[in-house]
């Protein structure tokens, strides 16, 4: 059932997007099928001439709120950013624009959260998880910060870099959102919710890459990011680095 406005939305789903305009309406036929939790879509763009826009425009909205959300910046990190900051609801999902296979996971990782979860993380290292198709450097570089992050950094999930994943208005509200490459802010707000000693948990869902379309995955700009916040979630496994190490955001 989808929200009919944002007031009663109990979860929002944000989808940054790129010239998506081919993949975005399964996607969206996805939701409405099998997302019986109250939610709108916010759909986070870079630029006026994506031809994303005009096929959410041609799309029947009955039932369904969709909301345009302009990067002020460029890229799925800012664009990402630019849908959590606009999100009010409850719960926040950062989804993917060309995954139309995985909505059926949603309403799970909402029960989760309503359990007492502040992250609930999308892994495809579990069972009834897969991770198929991709460039094997793209798979072993995922692999090990998956298992680095879970057997070094202490991070209770087996998946630490999908950016697949839910979090709590707690969470989004308290922390200050400090990366700014790639995805990394999913990694950067589950290791601080670990700090916090926050509960997470984690759901199986899949992967499958897309042979058409060009990964945006930039693997060598985006390692030093990702290696910061393995030694985050390090200094609070083995340093035992606390709540009061984390950084919050400045209450108006």
């Amino acid at each position: 059932m989808a929200a009919e406005s944002a007031l009663d939305a109990q979860l929002d789903i944000v989808i940054p997007v790129y010239n998506e305009g081919s993949n975005i309406i399964p996607v969206l036929d996805a939701f409405r099928r099998e997302v019986k939790t109250p939610f709108r879509v916010l759909i986070c763009y870079d630029f006026a001439e994506d031809n994303t826009l005009p096929a959410i425009a041609a799309y029947p909205q009955d039932g369904m709120e969709i909301r345009l959300v302009k990067n002020p910046e460029r890229g799925p990190h800012a664009a990402v950013r630019a849908g959590l900051a606009a999100s009010t609801a409850p719960m926040v999902l950062v989804y993917m624009a060309d995954d139309d296979y995985n909505a059926d996971v949603i309403d799970r990782m909402v029960a989760k959260m309503k359990a007492g979860c502040d992250v609930v993380a999308a892994s495809r290292f579990v069972k009834g998880g897969c991770f198929e198709g991709c460039h094997w450097l793209k798979k072993l570089i995922t692999v090990t910060g998956s298992l680095a992050l879970h057997h070094i950094g202490g991070i209770p999930v087996h998946d630490g870099t999908n950016a697949f994943r839910m979090f709590s208005r707690r969470l989004l509200d308290s922390v200050e959102l400090e990366s700014r490459l790639g995805f990394t802010f999913a990694i950067e707000l589950m290791a601080k919710a670990v700090r916090l000693g926050w509960k997470v948990d984690e759901e199986a869902a899949r992967w499958y890459e897309r042979a058409d379309k060009p990964s945006r995955f930039r693997v060598m700009a985006w390692l030093p990011a990702y290696l910061f916040w393995l030694r985050y979630s390090v200094a609070t496994a083995w340093l035992r680095r606390g709540p009061e190490t984390v950084t919050l955001r400045r209450q108006p």
